[in-house]
């Protein structure tokens, strides 16, 4: 189209008309714009960029060298570097496949046949099959991610709380003073598991140190973190438990019986001497965008709740999870739709780097 021909389309409209039509001309290039591009995906938790090579080579030569060698049962080395790093004893600590087998481990032992085990709602869907794998009952509290709630929550059939904090999917946080407070008005018969994945991501930089010092008053506190997510070790499945002293016996009964695998554990050491740095700068880049993001879509029709984790939990009045997600979807992005987790109204986006932010901002504005 020449010059002409561009401005003889707005012949005879009023500013209005021309202002709507260059707006959805607009829209529309961005459409194909998008629609030429790769979509990205939003819908996991885990980091999306390949882990530290030295933890990659690592691996590597203890997967050549060691495949024929039953590996140590007990993971020693690692739970010793651990424990110098949290300032805890080392037999204190449990090394598991990943955060999630040490947290069935921990609801089996537990929570017995016919108990209870509570699950604030919406969290991880692998808490409900927890509690049915131990021959238990889950019982979801709406909207529990809240002392009282959870408290009022509690029957005498109850054995165990399980919470993720940050919580999956929805960001929420309870501080490690409001923690104290659960922990403090519990009946002695509950345990609180406390799952730790993202703990990283808390913007106070005392998080970590100060939720693992409520062992120190309260012997029915497990806490479970992982290197599945900031490490980007997902692959490996590995994580620990930590306990209290007077615990060692529980902590050691959750490992599996024969110990993780060589690799794993060359991998996961590694990663705790020289990840450090890479772990400081990805948690650093996750709190700015996540900052960003949250004012930015205020100006969309978008409703983002406050979130401590990699993630934004993300709602548009009048539409449902799975129409969101579509949208979106159109726009390039993909996102973790809330009905999985029995919320039809929300959807989850990871945040990570900025790119992340970008695609799913120009894909949030291309939507309405």
């Amino acid at each position: 189209m020449g010059i002409r021909g561009y401005y003889k389309q707005f012949a005879g409209m009023t500013d209005e008309e021309v202002t709507e039509q260059l707006r959805e001309q607009s829209a529309e290039a961005r459409r194909k714009a998008l629609a030429t591009v790769e979509a990205v995906d939003l819908s996991q938790t885990t980091w999306h960029e390949l882990p530290h090579p030295d933890v990659v080579a690592a691996v590597t030569f203890a997967a050549r060298g060691t495949l024929n060698v039953a590996p140590d049962p007990t993971a020693e080395d690692v739970r010793r570097e651990l424990a110098r790093r949290l300032a805890v004893e080392p037999n204190r600590i449990a090394v598991g496949n990943g955060a999630g087998q040490l947290l069935s481990s921990a609801t089996r032992a537990l929570v017995k046949p016919g108990e209870e085990l509570l699950i604030p709602w919406p969290s991880y869907g692998l808490y409900p099959l927890m509690a049915q794998r131990a021959g238990a009952r889950a019982v979801p509290v709406p909207h529990g991610h809240d002392v009282e709630r959870l408290l009022a929550a509690v029957t005498p059939r109850t054995r165990a709380i399980v919470l993720c904090n940050p919580n999956d999917p929805t960001g929420s946080y309870l501080t490690p003073a409001r923690l104290r407070e659960l922990l403090d008005a519990l009946p002695e018969q509950v345990s609180l598991l406390l799952d730790e994945a993202l703990i990283d991501y808390v913007a106070d930089p005392g998080a970590a140190a100060a939720s693992l010092a409520l062992l120190d008053d309260h012997p029915r506190l497990l806490v479970f973190r992982t290197f599945s997510k900031i490490y980007g070790l997902a692959g490996l499945r590995c994580g620990y438990v930590i306990g209290s002293r007077g615990a060692e016996q529980l902590v050691a009964q959750l490992a599996p019986e024969l110990g993780v695998g060589t690799p794993v554990q060359a991998g996961v050491l590694e990663a705790i001497r020289v990840c450090e740095p890479q772990v400081a700068q990805r948690r650093a880049t996750v709190l700015a965008e996540r900052a960003r993001m949250l004012e930015l879509l205020h100006e969309l029709p978008l409703d983002a709740a406050a979130s401590e984790a990699n993630f934004l939990w993300l709602r548009a009045p009048g539409l449902s999870d799975q129409e969101l997600a579509a949208r979106l979807r159109r726009g390039g992005v993909i996102v973790t739709a809330g009905s999985a987790v029995g919320d039809e109204e929300h959807v989850r986006a990871t945040i990570q780097a900025p790119f992340h932010a970008e695609r799913l901002l120009e894909a949030a504005r291309t939507a309405f």
